[in-house]
């Protein structure tokens, strides 16, 4: 019985030595708890947070993250988990600037919708490389969104969806010496959830 407990001990300490090595370097950037850190401009009203997720609902508003004055992020991985509920849209933007109101004019947004009306289906680039398979509703998905000198990647729930997208020369969105992340609210009638918010910077 002794020999039992020493290898499921044994074993619990490899789990969490290998979750340990593969987030090393990560930083946590939503404390779960409140919005410290972050900023929007019109229609703060649209995000909160419950149960540990930034909630956002409401007419179009994006949430920035403004955590350390004038950070920016060129190169790095940005991990978070995603969720949609039914008929939702959203999305999360990369490599943009803080704005009062509007669309945000920097940066590309990663789509954040599987069955509302918007064809264009979780994880894509929007309007630059499309995602026509939606994931499901009401499940948390598994976001990573890597930046690398100048090329784009994005898996969801491990299945990549943006492989080393690069713009032609001069037509980059990404902003020359990095930006900062977004969280969209896209109208009254879309309710998406995000968490578990880090990035790494890469060298």
């Amino acid at each position: 019985m002794k020999r039992f407990f020493s290898v499921l001990a044994a074993s619990a300490a490899l789990v969490l030595t290998a979750s340990a090595q593969k987030e090393a370097g990560f930083v946590s950037i939503f404390d779960g708890k409140t919005l410290d850190g972050w900023k929007v401009g019109d229609n703060p009203g649209a995000f909160k947070v419950e149960d540990g997720a930034i909630v956002a609902n409401g007419d179009c508003a994006h949430l920035f993250y403004a955590g350390k004055e004038g950070e920016k992020f060129k190169d790095f991985e940005l991990r978070l988990d995603v969720m949609t509920k039914p008929n939702s849209n959203g999305g999360v933007f990369i490599s943009s600037v803080y704005q009062e109101k509007g669309w945000p004019s920097h940066g590309y947004e990663v789509q954040v919708n599987n069955t509302q009306s918007d064809w264009k289906k979780s994880g894509g680039l929007y309007n630059y490389v499309d995602n026509k398979e939606p994931f499901k509703d009401n499940e948390w998905m598994k976001y990573v969104i890597r930046v690398k000198k100048g090329k784009v990647n994005v898996s969801v729930n491990g299945k990549d969806i943006v492989k080393d997208y690069e713009p032609e020369e001069g037509k980059s969105k990404l902003e020359p010496e990095g930006g900062t992340f977004a969280i969209q609210a896209h109208d009254k009638g879309s309710t998406t959830l995000y968490k578990n918010i880090r990035v790494k910077k890469l060298d």
